[in-house]
């Protein structure tokens, strides 16, 4: 075996102290003897939510010789309030502990660079492995087994239970509950997010009519009592008065019979869309990408793909499914369907003329015309948020995750990090508040003349009355958490490191493995070196009149099992075949202008950076 790279593990220190271990401090000196692996994430981000999902089968596996531990390293202010990070832990089902790092002292120690990153440190406490994005679950669980291999022979592997202490369970009717929906006849359909179900309320938006759902995470069609969910969001009705709905962990859109409960599936396969993946064709052959929230708009069922910052469409006179807006880049970017750039939508709402979205990461409002041209109302990109009412023009949002359309024209926005109810009037192009003092609001539905907000942090359905007059609110701005690389004007070297897993191999088979995509804002920051290309590094010309900016770039290799190393895997039905896998991330680099400044800039997608 080849000898690894090792770096002495930095300590884990964050302000906001320990989740998940019973209020036990926690240090790498506990953690010795362990195999840890650290898991920087923030909980606005669906890359780090998909990260935590592909970690549950190798948690549950080596449970005695691995610990998990994430940092969260939040990227809006909100995301830095220890409550908020309490919340989400519980909310995404995180069963392992968590450092709450609100001022990015262990991001900073570590060198992240992007959320999320997976950092592996072996059993003496030294760091012999770092990857960024997702994919890299498969990686990760073969070095385990190496690591568990080496260090039981060398007789530094501590096996036995975890630090990780499980709270204690909340006796609420709702538990983080995501979308609602009115039905027909008056009571309410909510998609209780982190009990895997959808609840039917009464017209008095409190008493539990009937459950749906087995209430245990899971994939599977049947009736009320067995059909299974994962982490529902988006409802939308349908023509036939049957409700589709969002079905988000399993990447899936599924459809509900609120007449007899059956529960159906219209499109998706359960495993996650990569990079590579068709876009189109029958919806039960191709995979989507945590669809977040779907909306019926010129006869199609819309989805908001946050998983890979697109939209698609369902066809139910075809039964097929196709991409109908965004590159898959993230970041706002206006203009035809297919070339506009979007971040997470998350939240839909369509009229006769638009449709609606909440995107969430670049704190905006954007609609799609009729003619399939998107553009913005509110929000200028990836790295501004706040709550400032006034001309869309300046107006701030921080993290929206709903959308509204109201009967003036206007719609309501539930601005989730504000804990508020904004509104955007298109005849006038002012954004006002509606209400404050709401807790992570992230859909709201009509009833008559009121507004029904689901406030997802306080578990509950809220009626409001839909006020004449807006509520004053102190303007607040704020950039992202994360500081900016300095780098220097000229010639900037670009290097995405990549080593391919033990056992494996770039996969060449079809043409070349790897991608490297690059672009900026504003878009005079590079003179020289934007575009595709197949290989992983890259000269960059940075304009030395442009002081700060952002740069965008989005990463993919390919590996498959090394034949010569006799690597395969076992299919279900006993075959072998070469197992291959997808790693790809996309960073969003804050870059200030300096003289003296870097001249070089590593990205890890897998493996150690082996160069000064």
């Amino acid at each position: 075996m080849a000898k690894r790279v090792r770096v002495r593990a930095p300590e884990l220190i964050g302000k906001g102290g320990w989740i998940n271990t019973g209020d036990k401090q926690l240090g790498l000196a506990e953690l010795r003897g362990r195999i840890v692996i650290v898991d920087f994430w923030t909980f606005c981000c669906v890359n780090c939510l998909h990260v935590l999902d592909e970690l549950r089968e190798l948690e549950e596996r080596h449970r005695d010789t691995v610990v998990i531990i994430g940092v969260h390293s939040p990227k809006f202010v909100h995301e830095a309030e220890h409550q908020a990070v309490v919340d989400a832990v519980e909310r995404y089902g995180v069963e392992h502990p968590v450092l709450d790092d609100p001022e990015l002292a262990t991001w900073k120690q570590y060198a992240v660079r992007a959320w999320p990153t997976l950092v592996v440190i072996d059993p003496e406490g030294y760091v012999v492995a770092q990857h960024a994005g997702e994919g890299h679950a498969h990686a990760i669980a073969r070095l385990v087994e190496e690591l568990e291999a080496e260090h039981e022979a060398k007789g530094t592997l501590r096996r036995g239970d975890g630090p990780y202490v499980a709270p204690e369970p909340e006796p609420t009717a709702l538990r983080f509950p995501g979308k609602a929906l009115l039905l027909p006849a008056g009571n309410f359909l909510v998609s209780d997010t982190t009990r895997h179900q959808l609840v039917e309320l009464a017209a008095d938006a409190e008493t539990v009519v009937r459950r749906l759902g087995s209430g245990t995470r899971g994939f599977a069609d049947g009736t009320a009592d067995t059909a299974a969910f994962n982490e529902p969001q988006g409802l939308a009705l349908l023509g036939d008065g049957s409700v589709a709905v969002a079905d988000t962990v399993n990447h899936a859109l599924r459809r509900l019979d609120p007449a007899t409960g059956e529960v159906t599936t219209l499109a998706g396969t359960g495993r996650q869309w990569w990079q590579g993946s068709p876009t189109s064709g029958p919806a039960h052959e191709i995979d989507l990408s945590s669809p977040w929230d779907v909306a019926v708009f010129g006869g199609k069922v819309w989805i908001a793909m946050a998983g890979v910052h697109q939209l698609w469409a369902y066809d139910p006179e075809t039964g097929t499914v196709a991409v109908a807006a965004g590159t898959t880049n993230e970041g706002l970017v206006d203009g035809p369907a297919a070339e506009a750039w979007f971040a997470q939508p998350s939240g839909l709402a369509a009229t006769a003329e638009r449709l609606w979205l909440a995107d969430s990461e670049t704190s905006a409002l954007r609609w799609v015309d009729l003619d399939g041209e998107v553009h913005t109302a509110v929000g200028t990109g990836l790295f501004d948020f706040g709550h400032r009412d006034g001309a869309a023009g300046q107006a701030l949002l921080q993290h929206p995750l709903g959308v509204t359309a109201l009967p003036d024209g206007s719609v309501a926005v539930s601005d989730t990090y504000n804990h508020a109810l904004r509104r955007y009037d298109p005849a006038t192009g002012e954004v006002t508040t509606l209400a404050t003092d709401l807790r992570e609001p992230s859909d709201a539905v009509l009833a008559g003349d009121d507004i029904v907000v689901v406030e997802s942090a306080r578990h509950r359905l809220t009626r409001l009355r839909l006020p004449e007059e807006a509520v004053r609110v102190e303007s607040v701005a704020h950039r992202t958490r994360r500081a900016a690389t300095e780098v220097a004007p000229g010639r900037l070297r670009l290097d995405v490191i990549f080593q391919a897993p033990q056992g494996q191999k770039l996969d060449t088979r079809y043409g070349p493995s790897t991608r490297l995509l690059v672009s900026s804002t504003p878009p005079e920051l590079l003179l020289k070196g934007e575009g595709a290309d197949t290989d992983l590094s890259r000269e960059l010309d940075l304009n030395p009149a442009v002081q700060e900016g952002v740069l965008h770039v989005s990463a993919m290799a390919a590996s498959c099992d090394d034949d010569e190393a006799g690597g395969t895997s076992r299919s279900k039905t006993g075959g072998e075949y070469p197992a291959c896998h997808v790693h790809q991330q996309d960073w969003g680099v804050p870059v200030r202008i300096t003289e003296g400044g870097a001249n070089r800039l590593p990205l890890i997608l897998a493996g150690m950076d082996q160069r000064p």
